[in-house]
């Protein structure tokens, strides 16, 4: 969630850490704030700020020069967004700096503690114990001293630690939130994310939990935070500084609802086999045989990829005939479940470390389960944690709101149900009809965003409504469920989704005219129930803008879909909801790639 940037070297640093966190400001922050210094320097100079990195760069002084520098933004968990909460924060002597993401569980105890010994406290954050355990340890060596308290610590935490006795070098640590080494030519980077390195080095060394690293100029090396020294072998990310710049557009969001059909390409490129009516999944570690022993597949996931996996719980028990479903990783890690050695576990994760999600594929490794992984980042967490998995090859998601991994996501469900049903009982026929399906989607996409100036037009009427409720039957409410969660995320709109079916049960109290309806509508064997659900709402006086294959004769507004097989539409019907979020949000004046109290990757509980 919060965002860190390091940096050692030759070049003058402050304007590489601000580039840094303007390439995290994604994440969501509400504060920020740089640390510098160099092997001539006599300590640490630090400036913060609440509010965006601009603020911040506006208070950076002309004479703000350095070598070497840490700097960060803060989503805040412990105490309001304040210069006095930014990060970083220094020791007593301003001779320690702490930068940090995640949440220490025993802060108030450690303060607690402190405090007892003489330490005054000029933050409420639970960083802050962190840099005075530093300052107090009488370690020799840095690294010691950062090593001595992350044993006092529990919780979660990525920090990059400096030193005004140690201007050589930066040491950092990870457990449960991401730390991405840089390796450039007499330079090192670190980061949170590799959006922030991108721009000077696609050369990256992801630390595990458990895990340090020194950085200095020429070196750097990893080891765990017991002092064994680890190999790290730096990999070559695929994605370009240019990925992340907006290509024209006035936002990412924009932007990447419009890369959706190249993006869709992407994740079918190279796996269909014609031959055998087939998909080639290799990375999933899984053969015929152990694809045939399973019994059930429980998909975990998060937000919209918890979404994700309930359209793909879906495919796979309509393809593959093997009972699946989707929980919130957040619940099935704390409800202590039943996990089954015949259960196939799979693992979504836009980042690849989410918190909740990473948590509950470790605790299901721990007691023998298999797992797979359906994630965007290569080399994230939970792509090194699973047993194998699909990467969905979206490309960097910069906005907050999902759109194009969303349905990349989907799209990677659809090729594991066809793989699992072929080696099943799907016939030839099926998975040639599934496959010609698939293939039609990059056009359909393109047809469906021509259609965007019409949806403009809709969400411009659509956006006095103070709430709206979203409904949908079996393939369609799981759409329905995303399209309101996007709603609620970037403009703010209350929105609920329903199944249509339980309408009677409930929610039909609420309808009246300043309630819109949007119902999903798919052309299958339930199109005679929808329309039987849309009566119920039109008899109530109720506003309905349908998704559908057709225009509906009982909504006020019909988006027609291109239709695809039916297994597969919810891929589509999503998208023109989509552009009904953004175009809503826009005419609400929102900030739409940053929504507020929101951040892209949740690497806290």
């Amino acid at each position: 969630m919060c965002g860190i940037v390091g940096y050692i070297g030759k070049r003058d640093v402050a304007p590489l850490l601000l580039e840094g966190l303007q390439r995290l400001e994604y994440r969501g922050y509400d504060s920020a704030g740089i640390v510098v210094t160099s092997p001539k320097a006599a300590g640490l100079k630090t400036v913060k700020a609440k509010g965006r990195v601009r603020d911040l760069e506006a208070k950076v002084p002309a004479r703000f020069k350095g070598t070497t520098g840490i700097a960060h933004t803060r989503w805040a968990t412990h105490g309001a967004p304040s210069d006095v909460n930014a990060h970083p924060h220094m020791s007593a002597d301003d001779r320690v700096a702490v930068v940090h993401n995640g949440i220490i569980d025993n802060a108030a105890e450690l303060r607690r503690k402190l405090e007892a010994e003489g330490v005054e406290f000029l933050s409420e954050t639970d960083t802050e114990v962190l840099v005075h355990l530093i300052a107090r340890s009488g370690a020799e060596k840095l690294e010691d001293r950062v090593r001595e308290t992350l044993r006092l610590i529990e919780g979660t935490y990525g920090i990059a630690v400096m030193h005004a006795d140690f201007p050589d070098r930066i040491v950092v640590a990870r457990n449960g939130s991401p730390v991405v080494l840089g390796i450039g030519e007499k330079e090192m980077f670190v980061a949170s994310d590799i959006a922030a390195l991108v721009t000077h080095t696609r050369q990256i060394v992801t630390l595990d939990d458990g895990e340090m690293a020194t950085l200095k100029a020429d070196d750097f090396r990893t080891y765990t935070t017991e002092g064994t020294r680890t190999t790290a072998e730096p990999t070559t990310v695929e994605w370009e500084a240019a990925s992340y710049d907006m290509g024209g557009h006035d936002t990412y969001m924009h932007k990447e609802i419009h890369e959706q059909a190249e993006a869709v390409d992407r994740v079918l490129r190279g796996r269909i086999d014609d031959r055998f009516s087939t998909v080639h999944l290799g990375g999933l570690n899984l053969d015929a045989r152990e694809a045939r022993r399973i019994r059930r597949v429980k998909i975990l996931g998060c937000g919209t990829s918890y979404h994700a996996g309930m359209i793909g719980a879906q495919m796979i028990e309509e393809l593959a005939r093997i009972p699946a479903d989707a929980e919130p990783a957040s619940e099935f890690r704390y409800r202590n479940a039943v996990v089954d050695p015949d259960t196939l576990y799979v693992a979504v994760s836009q980042s690849g470390e989410t918190y909740d999600v990473l948590a509950a594929v470790q605790e299901l490794k721990r007691k023998g389960a298999r797992v797979l992984g359906i994630v965007n980042v290569v080399g994230s967490a939970i792509a090194r944690e699973a047993d194998g998995g699909m990467y969905v090859h979206a490309g960097p998601e910069v906005c907050v709101v999902s759109t194009k991994c969303f349905t990349n996501t989907t799209v990677a469900f659809a090729l594991l149900a066809l793989h699992l049903g072929r080696t099943r009982d799907l016939s030839v026929r099926d998975g040639k009809r599934i496959i010609e399906g698939l293939r039609k989607l990059p056009a359909q996409i393109s047809e469906m965003l021509e259609q965007e100036e019409d949806i403009k037009k809709l969400a411009a009427q659509y956006a006095d409504a103070r709430s709206m409720l979203f409904i949908g039957r079996v393939r369609g409410y799981p759409v329905a469920r995303e399209a309101s969660l996007k709603l609620k995320e970037v403009s703010y709109i209350h929105a609920e989704a329903y199944p249509a079916s339980e309408l009677k049960h409930g929610p039909l109290a609420l309808i009246e005219p300043a309630l819109p309806t949007v119902a999903i509508v798919p052309d299958d064997d339930l199109l005679e129930k929808n329309r039987a659900a849309m009566e119920e709402i039109k008899a109530r006086s109720g506003q309905i803008l349908a998704v559908a294959h057709q225009e509906q004769e009982k909504a006020d507004h019909t988006i027609v879909v291109p239709k695809n097989e039916d297994e597969l539409d919810p891929i589509l019907m999503g998208i023109p909801l989509q552009l009904l979020a953004y175009h809503t949000a826009l005419a609400l004046g929102r900030d739409i790639d940053k929504p507020r109290n929101l951040a892209k990757s949740v690497t806290v509980e």
